[in-house]
């Protein structure tokens, strides 16, 4: 039955769909009892309610009315029509009229499915309302109806089933939540893996594209006076492409895996090439050099045992950092300094140009890259004119003096950045 009923959806979503009472349903009706389990439960009512009725109690006209009655309204609480107590009372009224005082009828087994029922499919509140309801019926018949001891193992009954029928809601309900939130927590996860991977390729490219610029600047100006300086300007930046085509392939291939779980080969050669890290910023150095940028770079302390994680974020934020500085202030000197102390690693880059707004994706990302390690990155008007700062945490490894991965005070590892 798909129309409407009293107190129904009409056209709208499923019933099971919406709160009942205040009460969200979060796993689902459909879900806990779908498909054919609904109307097997309504046969066994059925078949439970024909076997309290086969007695014809007190009379064969009242037993087969209280069984329609009876049969009628569950049918209707399985359509899942509202409100949904009255067709639980009218149900139970149907099965008072076959009972007709008589505990020992198997009939009464039905109020013990619709307490079931009610608390499952409906509303805890309407569940212990039906509960409640059902104690009092048992308790008039016991005390006023007929005095049978009989009627205190319906009252157990019914009340141990209401008990049950919460605590598996409850874990129903459980069960929702825990979906959801591995639902959310998937969803962070893609979503974090791709800011990742716009990162890199911000990073990558960016770089890259600036500096073969200057390279092709440099051609173009000395291609009259100078055709050997403009010839290996222009070889620079083919191998600067050559090199950003490897690690965009790389920093695709992150997102490839294979049955083994290792990369799919997205590097040169069929291997993926190591990423950088704090041992490559020299070279880093050099490239904007070569292409006529004025920059210094000085280190203080070793660099040679920085977790790997951390190297790269150094690496990176140097490149975007050099890269806005050749962008924005270009002609002026940029200072580059890197210090490793003991619990932290500090990167700076001061340049001499006028400082900028600063609110660009680039500064995110260094921003992130920062924090993904467990540190923080500054940028803005300072220094000469606008200054860059990035201060990572540095863990050591009890018994070795050596930094370790993960963040300070947690032995959790590094978030964000995979080597």
């Amino acid at each position: 039955m798909k129309g409407d009923g009293p107190g129904g959806t009409g056209g709208g979503s499923p019933p099971w769909k919406e709160e009942v009472g205040g009460d969200p349903d979060p796993a689902g009706f459909s879900e806990y009892l779908a498909g054919r389990a609904k109307w097997i439960a309504l046969a066994v009512f059925a078949a439970v309610t024909a076997v309290g009725a086969v007695r014809l109690n007190p009379s064969a006209l009242v037993a087969v009315a209280g069984a329609v009655l009876a049969v009628g309204s569950a049918t209707l609480l399985v359509l899942r029509w509202r409100p949904q107590l009255l067709y639980a009372a009218a149900a139970t009224a149907g099965i008072a009229m076959l009972g007709h005082g008589s505990s020992s009828n198997i009939g009464w087994f039905a109020v013990v499915l619709i307490v079931a029922w009610c608390v499952l499919t409906g509303s805890r509140r309407d569940g212990l309302a039906y509960w409640a309801g059902t104690m009092i019926l048992f308790a008039v018949e016991w005390l006023w109806i007929r005095a049978d001891p009989g009627w205190g193992a319906w009252l157990t009954g019914t009340t141990l089933t209401i008990v049950f029928s919460l605590l598996i809601r409850h874990e129903r309900d459980l069960l929702g939540q825990l979906r959801r939130a591995q639902a959310s927590l998937a969803e962070q996860a893609r979503t974090q893996e791709r800011n990742r991977i716009a990162r890199e390729l911000h990073d990558v490219i960016g770089h890259t594209l600036m500096v073969s610029l200057l390279h092709v600047q440099s051609a173009r100006l000395a291609v009259e006076h100078d055709p050997a300086d403009a010839a290996r300007a222009l070889a620079e930046a083919e191998r600067l492409g050559r090199e950003c085509l490897a690690e965009v392939r790389t920093t695709v291939g992150m997102l490839r895996h294979d049955d083994t779980g290792a990369g799919s080969g997205a590097g040169i050669g069929g291997g993926n090439a190591p990423l950088p890290g704090a041992d490559g910023l020299p070279a880093l150095v050099e490239q904007f050099r070569s292409a006529g940028a004025d920059v210094t770079f000085t280190v203080e302390g070793e660099t040679g045992g920085l977790p790997a994680t951390t190297g790269l974020a150094l690496y990176r934020i140097a490149q975007e950092a050099l890269t806005n500085a050749v962008k924005h202030a270009r002609g002026s000197t940029t200072v580059v300094r890197l210090t490793v102390a003991p619990g932290e690693v500090t990167l700076t880059a001061d340049s001499h140009g006028a400082p900028g707004t600063g609110t660009g994706l680039g500064v995110i990302s260094m921003r992130e890259r920062a924090e993904s390690v467990g540190g923080t990155c500054e940028a803005g008007p300072g220094g000469r004119g606008w200054l860059v700062r990035a201060a990572l945490p540095l863990t050591v490894l009890p018994g070795t003096g050596l930094p370790g991965t993960g963040l300070p005070g947690t032995g959790l590892p590094m978030n964000g950045v995979t080597p």
